[in-house]
């Protein structure tokens, strides 16, 4: 079944082969018994990856899908969610990842947004799903834990009907990622073939994955660009194998690494808290990572008293990246052949340019028309926001030409992130800009108040926000999770932090409960809401 737009080039073409797509062809070709995604007992090989995509593809083409097209996904890690990410870029469609937690409204205003023709959806979500298409008018499609196998009989090499990749431009659009943002409606980041290849193939060289000896943790989720395409598309990439978790929990996780002899890890801040808790509570859980030849982490940073504490509990070393969906997502990170630097996110990856922009006033920080004004690098001191140019670099925000003017000015991608930088260019992440309280004038910024609270022996989880004071502008408070079993009280744990930083900085306000957190792990300020 063919595409129902014009002409259009197939794997076949001169031009260049930019589609993903192609480097599952590519290993169905040259390693087709390899297991190339893993969900517990289930295998799926790099020659049933490419003939199931094939067939879904088929599938799509047949529902009117054409070249260009946007096609949601709401789909676990699982298997059907590779296999649907490769149909949907096959048949030379863009791929709309969501998250399946999202309800039927904001489901309904994402796929209105980006003009979603079809949505893959698994059907534990079906029922949201319909709902939002009934205002949206989107086709569902809807998949179950086995709708998308393997076929019995793969399809033909020489068939070009069912192999088929539609072609696409280095410039064309493949993913688009509704980041949540802090304020407003979420937006579209796209995000080129271009870019991600060159992600992509960065993060396989900077891994240094080694093909079909490698087995890289999945419980990520996919539909965020940090396990998208660090774990699956390097995966496939570089022709290693994905263990998917569809649910990630400390022990499933560990069981899952033990098993299927995982080589790279993957993870967030928040699931190496949980996986030291839990090895803490069962210190014999610590040696089930020991096929572990380095750990990642990314998403948001990483407590050093958290990375210390994994990597001498598990004996393993973590490195610390960062990036952003609008960058595909990898900027910086701490290679692995070079020392690493505790509390930094490393330094500039291949086709990619770091550097430090004054930071925005209060009056300026959403102007397109701001001018970029770099920091000298010769203070290491300095702090800025991180700005980010190169072939990462997002196209743009779908249909939304003011909010890329805003976050793309001089040339530079401008992250909202504040850091530092040391005389060797490592990158040190200070705080979101909107994350700074400025207490009686003076810059508090919280990672610097965590870092402090994450070292007393009582606190599993911490997040400092700013509240509003009427005589000082912002009070500092912080929310508190403690450790299983664990006892301090606000008093102690307030003179504790008072002891370790300047008397402007410690929290006058500490409650405990549990820290919120969003599908990924990262921590969700914006739903702290402190009072004294």
């Amino acid at each position: 079944m063919t595409a129902t737009s014009g002409p259009t080039k197939t794997s076949g073409a001169t031009g260049g082969q930019v589609n993903l797509a192609h480097w599952v062809h590519d290993r169905a070709t040259s390693s087709p018994d390899k297991v190339a995604v893993r969900q517990g007992d289930v295998e799926l090989t790099y020659a049933g990856l490419d003939a199931a995509s094939a067939a879904f593809a088929d599938q799509l083409r047949g529902l009117g899908v054409a070249p260009g097209d946007r096609v949601a996904m709401i789909v676990p890690n699982v298997l059907a969610f590779p296999v649907a990410y490769y149909a949907i870029l096959r048949a030379g469609a863009v791929v709309v990842p969501m998250n399946p937690l999202l309800k039927a409204g904001e489901v309904a205003y994402t796929w209105s947004d980006c003009g979603a023709r079809v949505a893959v959806v698994f059907a534990l979500f079906a029922e949201t799903a319909r709902t939002a298409a009934e205002t949206t008018g989107t086709r569902v499609v809807v998949v179950g834990p086995d709708d998308l196998g393997a076929p019995d009989e793969p399809a033909d090499p020489t068939d070009g009907s069912a192999l088929a990749v539609v072609e696409r431009e280095p410039t064309d659009t493949a993913v688009i990622l509704y980041t949540s943002g802090t304020t407003g409606r979420p937006k579209g980041a796209e995000l080129s073939f271009a870019n991600l290849r060159s992600n992509t193939l960065a993060c396989v060289e900077t891994l240094f994955l080694n093909g079909p000896d490698d087995v890289l943790f999945g419980g990520l989720p996919l539909f965020h660009s940090f396990g998208q395409t660090c774990a699956l598309n390097a995966s496939v990439a570089g022709g290693s194998c994905l263990t998917l978790l569809p649910r990630f929990a400390p022990r499933e996780a560990l069981a899952t690494v033990a098993r299927d002899g995982v080589t790279v890890f993957l993870g967030v801040p928040t699931m190496y808290m949980a996986l030291l808790a839990a090895a803490q509570a069962d210190p014999a859980l610590a040696g089930q990572a020991a096929t572990v030849r380095f750990a990642v982490s990314g998403g948001s940073s990483l407590p050093v008293e958290v990375l210390r504490g994994a990597e001498e509990t598990f004996g393993l070393r973590v490195l610390e990246g960062y990036g952003l969906s609008e960058t595909s997502p990898v900027a910086s990170f701490n290679h692995p052949d070079r020392p690493s630097r505790a509390g930094s996110v490393g330094v500039a990856i291949r086709g990619v340019e770091l550097a430090l922009g004054r930071p925005p006033q209060e009056d300026e920080a959403d102007s397109p028309d701001a001018s970029v004004d770099l920091l000298d690098g010769d203070d290491p001191d300095a702090i800025g926001e991180i700005l980010v140019r190169g072939e990462n670099v997002m196209l743009g925000y779908w249909a939304n030409p003011e909010a890329t003017a805003e976050a793309v000015r001089g040339g530079w991608f401008h992250t909202g992130d504040l850091a530092r930088r040391d005389a060797d260019g490592f990158y040190f992440i200070v705080d979101r800009v909107k994350d700074l309280i400025i207490r009686n004038g003076f810059n508090v910024y919280p990672r610097e108040v965590e870092e402090v609270l994450y070292a007393h022996p009582a606190v599993a989880e911490a997040a400092v926000v700013g509240m509003p004071d009427p005589l000082r502008g912002e009070e500092v408070g912080a929310l508190v999770q403690l450790r299983e079993g664990a006892e301090v009280g606000e008093d102690e744990l307030r003179d504790f932090v008072a002891e370790r930083v300047a008397a402007f900085k410690y929290p006058r306000v500490i409650r405990f409960g549990p820290v919120p957190k969003g599908p990924t792990g990262k921590i969700l300020k914006r739903e702290i809401h402190l009072r004294g």
